[in-house]
């Protein structure tokens, strides 16, 4: 069924000249149209021009196309969330009274919080369970205008569980409207079965889990904590190009609680993206630019813990390509609000109106290597759309912590309306 989208007062299509993630002054870039309609048929968008244009170009198309109408709205691509830990069991809302009474993020997790309390709770969820409670999120997301995440493994911390995640992952991306990207992330944290005995863990990692993942197609990237009192350096290098050696893209969590050149590696085994940087080094920056690592910056996890944010003005004036997230996850960022965190990443961040929509579009396709297909409103790109209910795009960082969301379209297909799931 073809759509036609005609009398919007702007259309962001974030089409640029530029291939690949966008650096610098490319990060501005908004390919703002004004005059024209939006004609989709199928999952591809077919043109975007003004009606009289489409008229004389599809001409049937357009005669048989259901018309909505965007009088007072704009239009843009489906936001990218591509960076979250979406499947998990259990939520940890006890911990913040502790964060807020001083308890540092590593002080709760060594004392039995934080990850091991999660890995705990999906452990003990069934497939069923873990499948509905994250359909359920997904729901949350769409509502909010994201139709691409990205989700991590890691609550398991064992096979059995590290493979249910994995595998409700897959399941949901091929039963709820909202594309879901796997990534493998068993180095998340050393079990409690394995304090002291760190190395083993690793290698059962390198050896056993990692050609099961590949083997079994469940996941397109390998991901570690590489902090102090988890994953070092050295260790780290070893599970990304271990996974690498398994078809498996590196990302990496870097320099998120204490500097550990995390980003410096992130540049030195090739990752697609580096993630946090709360306090990556100048050093470490300057290495992503070099290497056109992506900087997955977290916003929402530096909001709640109360921790500095990420220098994300420093990232985009040195060339290094930015992409923003919610980093959705019970314990540090229980959010799916990407456009809530674009506010912040103006507010707190040093970012402009314009750099956070690159971020949370383009080049967070980017990170998760789609690119290609999705982020930009473009002639045969997937038809990812979004219809807000604001006249002008810097209104969506004016009036901040809202959702604008009017129309969801994905692939064609209209899934949200008036702000309701169909």
């Amino acid at each position: 069924m073809a759509i036609l989208i005609k009398n919007a007062n702007e259309v962001i299509t974030m089409q640029s000249h530029v291939e690949g993630p966008r650096r610098k002054e490319q990060m501005s870039e908004l390919g703002l149209m004004k005059d024209v309609c939006v004609l989709l048929d199928g999952e591809q968008i077919v043109m975007i021009a003004p009606l009289e244009e489409l008229e004389a170009t599809f001409p049937h198309l357009v005669q048989s196309a259901e018309v909505i109408d965007a009088t007072g709205k704009i239009i843009m691509p489906g936001l990218v969330d591509c960076h979250t830990h979406l499947v998990h069991g259990g939520t940890r809302e006890h911990e913040l009274n502790m964060r807020l009474s001083g308890k540092t993020y590593m002080e709760i997790m060594n004392a039995g919080g934080g990850i091991h309390y999660t890995t705990t709770k999906t452990r003990e969820a069934s497939f069923d369970e873990l499948y509905e409670k994250t359909y359920n999120h997904l729901n949350d997301f769409l509502r909010y205008g994201i139709t691409t995440v990205e989700a991590k493994s890691g609550y398991g911390l064992d096979w059995e569980t590290e493979k249910r995640q994995l595998e409700v992952a897959k399941k949901l991306q091929d039963t709820h409207a909202v594309d879901v990207v796997s990534t493998f992330m068993g180095a998340h944290a050393v079990p409690a079965e394995y304090k002291g005995n760190e190395e083993a863990f690793v290698e059962l990692i390198i050896n056993d889990m990692l050609p099961k993942v590949a083997e079994l197609g469940l996941a397109e990237f390998n991901d570690v904590f590489c902090e102090k009192g988890v994953f070092t350096p050295e260790q780290s290098r070893r599970i990304l190009e271990a996974g690498k050696a398994y078809g498996l893209t590196p990302k990496i969590h870097a320099d998120e609680i204490e500097p550990y050149e995390g980003a410096e590696l992130a540049a030195e085994v090739g990752a697609i993206s580096a993630e946090h940087l709360l306090v990556a080094s100048d050093e470490g920056i300057e290495a992503m630019a070099k290497a056109g690592t992506i900087a997955v910056l977290l916003p929402g996890t530096a909001f709640f813990l109360r921790a500095p944010y990420a220098r994300g003005r420093l990232m985009v004036d040195s060339g290094v390509p930015v992409a923003i997230s919610t980093d959705f996850n019970p314990g540090s960022s229980p959010t799916i609000s990407l456009p809530f965190v674009q506010n912040l990443a103006c507010m707190n961040m040093g970012m402009t109106m314009e750099e956070v929509l690159c971020a949370t579009t383009v080049n967070s396709a980017y990170a998760i290597n789609r690119g290609n297909e999705i982020g930009t409103l473009e002639n045969g790109k997937k038809a990812d759309v979004l219809i807000l209910n604001v006249p002008n795009y810097k209104q969506l960082q004016y009036f901040y912590g809202m959702n604008h969301t009017d129309t969801v379209i994905k692939a064609g297909k209209v899934v949200v309306k008036g702000g309701q799931l169909l």
